[in-house]
């Protein structure tokens, strides 16, 4: 049992944001001035960009807790809502061909589905599917909310026993207007994603 699913039933979430959290977005524009005063790190676009400066940043400096916000697609849950998500997968992994599971990493002995994090009271639980493309014609079950790098913030986070929370602002539906949705609604993520955190805050 991880330190996440053994240790959440004595946490509420209110504690845990005490822990010395760490917060983290891809993108500045996610976060805006409204979280300056927690000085975030920025990871960039990306599975590889994610890995690479969430582990540089925790070598320098563990954190408590990490915090993934960020913008995400979906076509179950609406647009402007915010998901929690403490289930991944990676959905570009697929190596069937050769007797693995979809989405199943060869020979790395973890299942398909990562379940890490704490759940957030008030809000959805999500699947979180993270690739590195932007998807626009989402049509599997498999996963309902879709970005490009939460999983391997989550999968380091497991491997490092720090606690992690995921919220996702969904900015789109993942289908063919989920560019242009994006580009208008992801400028409102950081109000909404701050207004969660401030909840969740409150004893």
């Amino acid at each position: 049992m991880s330190i996440i699913q053994s240790d959440i039933q004595t946490l509420n979430i209110a504690e845990l944001l005490k822990q010395d959290p760490l917060f983290v977005f891809a993108l500045e524009y996610e976060a805006t001035e409204l979280f300056e005063s927690v000085k975030p790190l920025f990871v960039g676009i990306g599975k590889v960009n994610a890995a690479y400066h969430l582990t540089k940043r925790i070598a320098r400096q563990r954190p408590g807790l990490i915090i993934n916000l960020g913008s995400a697609g979906s076509n179950k849950f609406s647009k402007g809502s915010v998901v929690c998500c403490n289930r991944f997968i990676q959905r570009d992994m697929d190596v069937r061909p050769l007797g693995f599971s979809k989405y199943e990493t060869p020979l790395s002995g973890q299942a398909p589905l990562l379940e890490y994090g704490f759940a957030a009271p008030g809000l959805p639980s999500g699947i979180c599917g993270t690739g590195d493309s932007f998807e626009t014609g989402h049509q599997t079950e498999d996963y309902d909310v879709i970005d490009m790098e939460a999983y391997p913030l989550a999968w380091i986070a497991q491997e490092e026993k720090i606690p992690f929370l995921c919220l996702k602002y969904i900015s789109d539906g993942a289908d063919g207007q989920a560019a242009e949705d994006w580009q208008v609604t992801v400028h409102s993520a950081a109000e909404v994603l701050k207004q969660a955190i401030d909840q969740l805050s409150v004893p």
